[in-house]
């Protein structure tokens, strides 16, 4: 884990990857919760049974939101910013599904951070190459280039 006094610390490690990120289990109950919540019950997600007879690998696979939905849990572990008001998001500039995630698979996160640059009130705008890796895959479930404010 990266530990930092304040946000403006941050410029300072531009070009850091952080992780990994110890593993989460995405299990068929967060599957169907998110579904719950999204409102998408797609049979690729939700129907276990149909899944086993249809799918590549027999399994349900996680929505791709819900993954990356994820990434704010896993990203708590890597850094921390001991003086720090608040944080937002500010959006994203590129995501990319690149893989499923498999029910009862285990992720991980890995943090590259691009970029640091101060804006007004005191806050630091950090863009972060955020990678979920899937265990026993070669090939990461996303890509995202995600972008947050921390303010001191």
């Amino acid at each position: 884990m990266l530990h930092v006094d304040t946000p403006k610390d941050l410029l300072q490690h531009i070009g850091r990857e952080l992780g990994p990120s110890d593993w989460i289990t995405v299990d068929q109950a967060m599957i169907d919760r998110f579904a719950d919540a999204t409102g998408d019950h797609q049979w690729i997600h939700v129907d276990v049974e149909r899944a086993q007879r249809e799918m590549p690998g027999g399994k349900t696979i996680a929505h791709g939101y819900l993954t990356l939905s994820l990434i704010p849990r896993m990203a708590a572990t890597l850094l921390e910013i001991s003086r720090r008001s608040r944080g937002i998001n500010y959006g994203s500039n590129k995501i990319r599904f690149i893989s499923p995630v498999p029910a009862g698979s285990r992720i991980r996160l890995r943090q590259r951070i691009l970029s640091a640059d101060e804006v007004p009130g005191d806050g630091i705008r950090v863009t972060s190459e955020m990678t979920v890796e899937v265990e026993g895959q070669e090939r990461p479930a996303l890509v995202a280039e995600l972008i947050g404010i921390r303010y001191a």
